[in-house]
């Protein structure tokens, strides 16, 4: 048997696809999942908890920087694997996936659009979800008032951006098509998993991400480009991050 035809058996392909999710979001997925136990089984309700993301690492400033580059190169590695095992088996991020600076102005445009059309609506879900008491109090940035503050909760967001929809849209996809799985159910897969890292925040959290992930697999499934995905993504994340850090905290009270 050739080395071709053993990366496409179904055994080999759930073999990869396990290991990169467990090394990337999987492993995020069952951390959420355990956070959301001990927050449901906690003394107070989980409305009055909080799920703090971008938290210093360190009080002094200069490690607490170290720190955070460091969390960023190492979240982005899963990427590279990713990226590897499909130029291993000659499928190209740039045709395949989309991944390329050649269309900017189209990834621009449709991830704004894509920003628009989810965020608008997520600010929404959010509120329902506090007046429901199924999420916890989202804070989104918790960093100490130092100047590289806000250029590290960019990079942050372009990171965020990048893992997930590479992992989860590009790569994920590719993989569970070639393994046989039906468009319905690789698009509920993604969408699942999207939103089962989120879990951490609450159940609101949940849905909101999970529906998500099936606009951004739609959309991935009709233009075979990443890149919008990832600009509307980082779109998102630099407005939650760097507006929850800049303007006043009464802002943010609903969240």
């Amino acid at each position: 048997m050739t080395l071709e035809r053993q990366q496409a058996t179904r055994p080999i392909l759930t073999a990869e696809i396990v290991i990169v999710l467990l090394l990337s979001l999987g492993q995020s997925a069952v951390y959420s999942v355990v956070s959301l136990i001990a927050k449901l089984t906690a003394d107070k309700p989980l409305s009055q908890q909080a799920a703090v993301l971008n938290a210093s690492q360190s009080p002094r400033p200069y490690l607490d920087l170290t720190y955070q580059l460091l969390g960023t190169f190492f979240d982005l590695i899963p990427v590279a694997l990713a990226l590897y095992l499909l130029l291993r088996d000659r499928i190209s991020p740039r045709d395949e996936l989309g991944l390329s600076f050649d269309r900017t102005r189209f990834d621009w445009s449709r991830g704004a659009l894509l920003a628009a059309c989810i965020g608008i609506p997520g600010l929404l879900l959010v509120y329902v979800a506090k007046l429901l008491g199924i999420n916890a109090q989202i804070v989104p940035a918790a960093l100490q008032p130092v100047w590289w503050a806000v250029p590290v909760l960019i990079l942050a967001a372009i990171q965020n951006a990048v893992l997930e929809e590479v992992i989860v849209v590009g790569y994920l996809m590719t993989r569970l098509r070639q393994w046989g799985m039906s468009t319905v159910a690789i698009v509920a897969t993604s969408a699942v998993l999207r939103g089962s890292y989120h879990l951490y925040q609450g159940f609101g959290a949940f849905i909101g991400n999970a529906v998500m992930g099936v606009v951004f697999a739609l959309f991935y499934l009709r233009y075979k480009r990443v890149m919008p995905l990832i600009v509307a993504h980082t779109l998102l994340d630099v407005v939650a991050f760097v507006g929850y850090a800049l303007l006043p905290e009464s802002w943010f009270s609903w969240v």
